[in-house]
């Protein structure tokens, strides 16, 4: 970048710039807030004045995840182009922009990015500088740059890196379709009591999650009468088991299948195994 485009931004972050429309918090009303913190989800959330907020995201999953939005008051009204620019803040003259990523608004949607690109931006600022956008507003065709301030970003920044310690290590699609598999006497295995631990911990933390459906298989060893009824006594204790730890009864489904539906033969004791299973499936609301 040449030292014209460094100064023209570095002017553009001071709102010293005729004809670029520029939208920023200043340094009184410059705030950071962790609008939602728990095991589940951690937010980091900054107000841009007149223009709408900018949102850091990231969800319980088996891999650490980040997403940002760029919330719209005025959704784009047709595909634009845009850059990203981490720019120095006018109180650091001599410190040159730098670009992070070229990016798409598409039509009646918030400005998003991926993994890397939000990282980038959150390492920026940790640094003091200020990740901007630029495009061309697709009414007056004029240049808008939208800029997120570091000021009083620190304090809310450690709060929501503390937030990602804390998330699951799995998320809803980790866990809305999960096989449990029990021995001959309905007893869960140790494997799977660990799995349904998890779901457990997940429910608890998710209202979101309505309907739980329990659907409880056993083999055919034994009589028909008997396997159905180790299946339903199954059943209504994974039932009170989910109950005991807070979720209601209401959002709770089972049903005792017996030693119907068979996803393997019966002949041996890894057959009968594969059989002896409970479907636990999860619907949001």
């Amino acid at each position: 970048m040449n030292r014209w485009v460094a100064l023209l931004l570095m002017m553009v972050a001071s709102n010293s710039v005729a004809g670029i429309r520029h939208y920023q918090a200043g340094l009184e009303d410059s705030s950071w807030n962790l609008s939602q913190s728990s095991p589940l989800q951690c937010v980091l959330s900054h107000q841009i004045p007149r223009y709408g907020s900018a949102q850091f995201v990231s969800r319980a999953s088996k891999q650490l995840n980040m997403q940002f939005t760029l919330d719209m008051l005025r959704k784009p009204d047709s595909k634009t182009s845009a850059k990203l620019q981490s720019v120095p803040p006018a109180w650091r003259p001599g410190k040159p922009a730098q670009p992070i990523t070229d990016l798409t608004f598409y039509r009646q949607f918030d400005g998003e990015l991926g993994k890397q690109d939000s990282w980038l931006m959150l390492n920026e600022l940790e640094r003091g500088m200020q990740p901007t956008f630029y495009y061309q507003d697709w009414q007056d065709k004029q240049t808008v740059a939208v800029g997120l301030s570091a000021v009083n970003f620190s304090p809310s920044y450690q709060q929501f890196v503390q937030c990602l310690d804390r998330l699951l290590p799995y998320g809803f699609d980790d866990i809305s379709f999960t096989v449990l598999h029990h021995d001959k006497y309905g007893e869960l295995t140790r494997e799977s009591v660990k799995q349904l631990e998890r779901v457990i911990t997940f429910l608890s933390l998710d209202p979101s999650s309505e309907v739980v459906l329990l659907d409880v298989y056993t083999d055919a060893y034994g009589t028909e009468e008997t396997n159905t009824a180790l299946t339903r006594k199954q059943a209504q204790k994974l039932k009170d088991r989910l109950i005991e730890k807070g979720i209601p009864e209401q959002r709770i489904t089972s049903q005792a299948h017996g030693e119907k539906r068979h996803v393997a033969g019966n002949a041996s004791e890894q057959q009968r195994q594969r059989n002896r299973r409970v479907m636990v499936r999860i619907e949001p609301f």
